[in-house]
């Protein structure tokens, strides 16, 4: 089946109207015929009708057993990181998200729970650190801001065979890209907030699971901790699905084309893009995302200085300097003073994080525009 009919007829039309657009139920709670009587819904912290849907939306387009809905991206990861317990141990790509790396080293180390940073672009990187206390693999692929790719079939093997559960944050693939599940990945989380949601206007997480074990734990925490999402911005992100593909397909083939600019220009000294053969992991790239290589480029320039860099992303006008990313208008961001400015310098560098990396998120605007836009921005950095 083609994969936009796929998405487009994973979201249900209502039973009880037969609207074509998924009903927002904005309601607290649920009249019962008696107590524990009621019609599969009792308070709307444990399940929403509206909420129901998009988790059941998700698991499909992620080929997952359930799906859950949060109300952040990080939210999600908290979610996942609470099925763990004093002395466990997660193996982490190094390149990973600042919010993550915040929330792991600042927030559950501290309770014992002990992280090792890795590059995961080797797989056999990864076997240095898997031991009997191993829980979770955490992997980005590919990752926030440069854009590594890691071979999520081989490392979920590895995992695997000591026990360990393999997460993947699929954010930046998308499931139109790829879908971790059926390469061996036993959790997938999405901030939602990005491409699924796709136009900048809210806040959400997801998580998807590929067993009845991990939909009852995960479930047991969304209820507990109670961070949820509501049912409008539930609505929001279905509404976003409905052209996801069509949007990521467009923002792939801008980023194709900037991508190959970038990489020939005089002033820009590496370019992050798993489209471009140079890239280390391109051809495992080309086969888990689908030939899709995703929105996502990250570039470091010759003049490699905090003040270069930031001279450029001020520069620009259809690029957009903000957080975020994923949207139909395009952004930039400086990450060692945005995204990632809660990880040390240190391990920045070490991750490739330079001080004069910039990161790009495609929109659906015209490649051209966007072309002359860098190219003008450039010149005025220079001149």
């Amino acid at each position: 089946m083609d994969k936009i009919t796929r998405i487009i007829h994973s979201i249900p039309v209502d039973e009880l109207t037969g609207s074509i657009s998924v009903p927002i139920y904005q309601t607290a709670t649920y009249v019962q015929e008696a107590p524990g009587v009621n019609k599969g819904y009792d308070y709307a912290r444990t399940n929403n009708p509206t909420r129901a849907a998009l988790e059941k939306i998700i698991a499909q387009l992620e080929g997952g057993f359930a799906g859950f809905a949060f109300a952040t991206g990080l939210a999600a990861i908290d979610a996942i990181l609470k099925t763990l317990k004093s002395g466990d141990e997660i193996v982490a790509v190094d390149d990973i998200y600042g919010g993550a790396y915040r929330l792991f080293t600042h927030i559950y180390q501290k309770f014992g729970i002990k992280i090792h940073y890795v590059d995961t672009t080797d797989a056999s990187n990864v076997s240095l650190y898997l031991n009997e206390n191993t829980k979770l693999v955490w992997l980005e692929s590919p990752t926030n801001p440069t854009l590594k790719i890691s071979d999520i079939k081989t490392i979920a093997h590895l995992a695997h065979g000591v026990g360990a559960l393999v997460v993947i944050d699929n954010t930046f693939a998308t499931p139109v890209a790829q879908n971790p599940i059926e390469l061996g990945a036993d959790i997938v989380m999405h901030s939602g907030t990005k491409y699924l949601g796709g136009h900048s206007d809210l806040l959400a997480g997801l998580v998807v699971v590929n067993s009845e074990k991990l939909a009852d734990e995960i479930k047991f925490i969304q209820n507990s901790s109670g961070g949820v999402l509501g049912p409008h911005d539930c609505w929001l992100v279905i509404r976003g699905i409905e052209t996801v593909a069509l949007r990521v397909e467009r923002q792939c083939e801008n980023a194709v084309k900037i991508a190959a600019f970038l990489a020939s220009h005089p002033d820009v000294d590496h370019v992050n893009y798993p489209g471009l053969p140079s890239h280390k992991n391109h051809e495992i790239a080309s086969v888990q995302q689908n030939g899709l290589f995703g929105g996502m480029i990250s570039f470091s320039l010759k003049n490699d200085t905090e003040e270069a860099a930031l001279a450029f992303v001020t520069a620009t006008k259809y690029f957009k300097l903000a957080e975020s990313l994923g949207g139909v208008k395009s952004l930039l961001c400086h990450p060692s003073q945005m995204t990632h400015k809660s990880v040390p310098r240190e391990t920045r560098l070490a991750s490739g994080i330079n001080d004069s990396l910039i990161r790009l998120s495609c929109g659906i605007e015209g490649a051209d525009d966007l072309i002359s836009d860098l190219q003008q921005a450039f010149d005025k950095v220079k001149g």
